[in-house]
């Protein structure tokens, strides 16, 4: 059993942009199973995580207890809580339970990631913790493909950047959990505001956040378009 390695899995979403659908995206299902499962699944088996903690809205809360219990079956490795109303907050929630019922040391890392992205690979997952605990913070990225256009007005181009330097941020994003935690606490409510992932909180501070090589297949369901994607990739026994 690794030591001080905590997977979270991150189930705050609504799932807003899937369109009408009665419950959050998390919980549709592919493959015969929910979504959250198979993400799940991928780091329950990994053995250097001492317990995985997920976070989940609040009114789902019971909803994914019973379906973690249903279909995981080393479900004791576990921990179901309440995530925060940002993605920054349902991350300090998780280091905030770990250290009230595991303890957390200046080695304690935290691996950070989408329940929605079920493809994570088990490279991904060794390779994001072996760079947090080198650098202390790492991001899962893909070369960029597609060029990059940024418009500051909505309206027009304002500059297209070299593609060649671009990358596309995934998840897992690894951090030592206490130094994660030190430096979103001493961040500016202007600079909170900001904030779209963890990463940024470090970046923001001049923090070196290493890159992990990502897979095209790692992909985020979001729009119902993903999940034929991903129905597809299961059927053709992506391994993972």
């Amino acid at each position: 059993m690794g030591t001080n390695v905590f997977g979270v899995v991150l189930a705050g979403g609504q799932g807003t942009r899937m369109g009408n659908v009665e419950k959050p995206k998390q919980f549709l299902e592919v493959g015969n199973k929910p979504i959250i499962i198979h993400t799940l699944e991928k780091f329950v088996v990994n053995p250097q995580f001492e317990r995985v903690i997920v976070l989940s809205p609040k009114q789902w809360l019971q909803y994914t207890t019973d379906i973690v219990k249903k279909y995981i079956r080393n479900s004791d490795r576990i921990d179901v809580i309440v995530g925060g109303t940002t993605r920054n907050d349902t991350v300090m929630n998780s280091i905030a339970h770990i250290e009230k019922n595991y303890g957390i040391d200046d080695d304690t890392i935290i691996v950070t990631h989408d329940s929605v992205r079920p493809f994570v690979t088990h490279r991904i997952l060794e390779e994001n913790i072996s760079f947090a605990r080198k650098y202390g913070a790492c991001d899962t990225v893909i070369p960029a493909t597609d060029t990059i256009v940024e418009s500051t007005n909505s309206r027009s181009i304002t500059s297209i950047p070299d593609r060649s330097i671009m990358y596309q941020g995934q998840t897992p994003q690894s951090f030592h959990a206490k130094k994660l935690r030190s430096v979103f606490m001493n961040l500016t409510e202007e600079e909170k505001k900001i904030l779209t992932d963890a990463c940024k909180i470090l970046v923001l501070k001049g923090e070196t956040v290493a890159l992990v090589e990502g897979e095209v297949f790692n992909i985020k369901i979001t729009y119902p378009y993903d999940l034929r994607v991903a129905e597809s990739l299961l059927g053709g026994n992506q391994t993972c």
